[in-house]
């Protein structure tokens, strides 16, 4: 029955897989490229710079090379003496031998400004205040004109320089002026995604002196919104620090730049500088990126349908076997005893899981059995105590029928004699007797399942109460015509243990080996051995040659309420409660107690084990019941061993009884009795 809010295996081994699986993929895209952005910016900016480095020197270098060149060409006897043919044709060759970015050169007379020669015909050349005369070169900037003005425009929309110097006569009479207008540099298209970058010279007051946007040059940063932008850069070049700074110089595009700092050429004093800085877009510089998100847009998308495929693939190799197991377990009310629990998985963890749900299944079908077998036992049980009742009822009436029948007999003097009212008495006190043995039963039983049956334990001889009993016993086996045999032993038998209960135990077992005998003996015998663990027990055996019991029913002996075979025992008295109260009277003095039989008419043997304890401690208990008891009257007074016993001492008299204790001495009887206690 499937219950809101829950999924299957499979579905669920599926879902979480891609739960887990496709997050994991996007923030690891997302982590990528942004790790992808920062590291081609870095890359872009350290090209920039090295780009920009490289401009400055090559700025620098090339402004040398022309003040030299124009410096030597001043002093050339051509310029100095030559016609004015000589001296074009010169300034033609030296325009010629310079670089491209040379744009004209011009000797003019300083005395009336006019052109003497010159490489770009009569074009006027750019001026900016009059000459100076000197012995070097100077060098001046020709900014743009201002937007809106009108004036010679450059016409490379760069950065240009004059450079002029004096040109003497062998006298050192200044003749003229040589003059050398050149652009700073010629800007060029980069392709796309390269880092070269574009070219901007910034002076240090903030002035711009080139840049590829034509209408910026010869404005001041100051007048631009990114004035704090490019004022940063200015003061990390002139400070010597090179940190990561993003222009923009357009509203829509973001710049990234590199920077350095040269010594203004113009002034060649240390300390104003001009800061080359190399620029180019942020698109231009992730222009790589573009690949890498396809590549992991590609890579992520493929992921993506691997998992599906994996989980697709694992949702019925997982999910298979515990649907099979489910299966078996809701179905295995109606699967026949042969059927085997589904196994042979490739998955170890759950073929033990299907091992261990047969194991369960066989322990469920073992308890099962078990408790039927409890609930017959337990209905058998109540029958048994049904009948033990319908017994014990009878057991009590018959005996109180008994002694007020002999009573009423006496008293309404019914009684021929004396002797057959003494008669009638004697049987009465028997019978109470008896009926007194089975109340104590019935009362030990209860106090048994109450837990409130207790004993006293103190050392004593065990041969000795043996003895005692024996000598109890006798009679009833004379009685019947049994032979009893003894192996007690000649020396003490030292243990903890209650006399009484002790006395009751042995007097039930030997009373029961009497009762279920009719021909053949009983022997008693002792044996004592030493465990493992040091310590000796001592085992009292009781055999008999009776009726026996077979060995499917042995182990209910020690119920309480049972009699076993109940069509064959019936004919003999009883309430079925000797054994249990004897069981528990041997374990509460920590022995025990079993019971053995061949089968039916083959005797029993019991055999009770008590552990034994030092003679020292059977010694000092002696002595303190002497000095309390000194007329107590043994059993076994002036008697050393039953094994020797003479036909002087064969018949056993009851002297005294107090309660459950007996005390009784051997009587001498005829010479023919025989050594066996066999007496006629």
């Amino acid at each position: 029955m499937r219950i809101n809010g829950q999924s299957s295996f499979r579905r669920i081994l599926v879902t979480r897989i891609l739960l887990l699986f496709v997050p994991v993929l996007f923030i690891g895209q997302i982590v990528a490229l942004n790790k992808a952005r920062s590291s081609l910016l870095k890359t872009a900016r350290q090209n920039l710079t090295e780009s920009a480095v490289m401009r400055g020197e090559r700025i620098l270098g090339a402004i040398a090379t022309l003040k030299t060149s124009i410096l030597t060409a001043s002093h050339t006897t051509v310029l100095q003496s030559g016609t004015s043919e000589e001296k074009e044709a010169f300034l033609m060759q030296l325009a010629q031998s310079l670089p491209n970015y040379i744009q004209c050169l011009h000797l003019t007379s300083v005395e009336n400004g006019e052109i003497i020669a010159s490489s770009c015909g009569q074009k006027e050349i750019i001026q900016i205040g009059p000459p100076v005369a000197n012995d070097g070169v100077e060098i001046r900037s020709v900014p743009p004109p201002k937007p809106g003005t009108t004036g010679p425009r450059n016409p490379e929309d760069q950065l240009q320089l004059l450079l002029t110097t004096s040109v003497y006569n062998n006298s050192g009479k200044l003749l003229y002026t040589l003059n050398l207008e050149s652009s700073l540099y010629k800007q060029t298209r980069n392709q796309p995604g390269s880092l070269a970058g574009s070219t901007i010279v910034i002076a240090e007051d903030g002035t711009i002196l080139a840049h590829p946007l034509p209408d910026l040059m010869g404005t001041n940063i100051k007048e631009h919104s990114d004035a704090k932008q490019v004022q940063s850069i200015i003061n990390n070049a002139i400070g010597g620090r090179n940190e990561p700074i993003n222009l923009i110089f357009q509203k829509t595009k973001e710049l990234v730049a590199g920077y350095t700092v040269v010594t203004n050429p113009i002034t060649a004093q240390p300390q104003q500088k001009w800061i080359i800085m190399s620029v180019t877009t942020v698109d231009n510089a992730l222009l790589g990126l573009e690949e890498i998100k396809l590549i992991l847009i590609v890579l992520t998308v493929g992921l993506i349908g691997a998992s599906l495929a994996a989980s697709l693939y694992l949702g019925p190799y997982l999910a298979g076997p515990v649907e099979e197991l489910r299966d078996y377990a809701l179905n295995i009310h109606s699967h026949h005893a042969a059927r085997p629990v589904p196994h042979n998985f490739q998955i170890r963890e759950f073929n033990q899981l299907a091992q261990a749900l047969d194991q369960m299944v066989d322990r469920l079908k073992a308890w099962a059995e078990e408790i039927e077998t409890s609930w017959k036992e337990a209905k058998h049980a109540n029958q048994i105590k049904s009948q033990f009742l319908a017994t014990t009822s009878h057991e009590l009436r018959n005996p109180l029928n008994i002694i007020i029948n002999c009573v009423r007999l006496v008293k309404d003097g019914l009684c021929d004699n004396r002797e057959e009212e003494l008669e009638f008495l004697q049987r009465a006190d028997e019978t109470a007797i008896h009926l007194l043995g089975i109340i104590n039963d019935l009362l030990d039983i209860s106090k048994i399942e109450a837990g409130k049956l207790s004993v006293v334990m103190q050392p004593l001889d065990l041969r000795q109460i043996l003895l005692e009993v024996i000598n109890i016993q006798s009679v009833n086996v004379q009685h019947k015509g049994l032979q009893l045999k003894t192996d007690l032993g000649t020396e003490q038998i030292p243990v903890k243990a209650d006399a009484a209960k002790l006395k009751q135990v042995l007097i039930n077992i030997i009373g029961n080996a009497t009762k279920f005998t009719d021909e053949g003996g009983i022997t008693i015998m002792t044996s004592i051995k030493t465990l493992i663990d040091g310590i000796s027990h001592v085992t009292v055996s009781i055999k008999d040659t009776g009726l026996g019991i077979e060995p499917s029913q042995q182990h209910k002996l020690f119920r309480p309420f049972v009699m076993v075979n109940g069509s064959s025992t019936r004919k003999f008295e009883g309430t079925g409660l000797g054994l249990a109260i004897s069981r528990n009277l041997i374990e509460l003095m920590g022995g025990t107690i079993t019971l053995e039989s061949a089968g039916i008419n083959q005797g029993t043997t019991v055999q009770i084990t008590l552990p034994i304890i030092d003679s020292s401690l059977l010694a000092i208990s002696i002595t303190e019941n002497n000095s309390k008891n000194p007329k107590l009257l043994t059993g076994s007074e002036g008697i050393k061993d039953t094994n020797s016993l003479s036909a002087n001492y064969t018949k056993s008299v009851i002297l005294e009884s107090n309660g459950n204790q007996e005390y009784s001495e051997l009587q001498p009887l005829e010479k023919n009795c025989e050594v066996s206690l066999y007496c006629n």
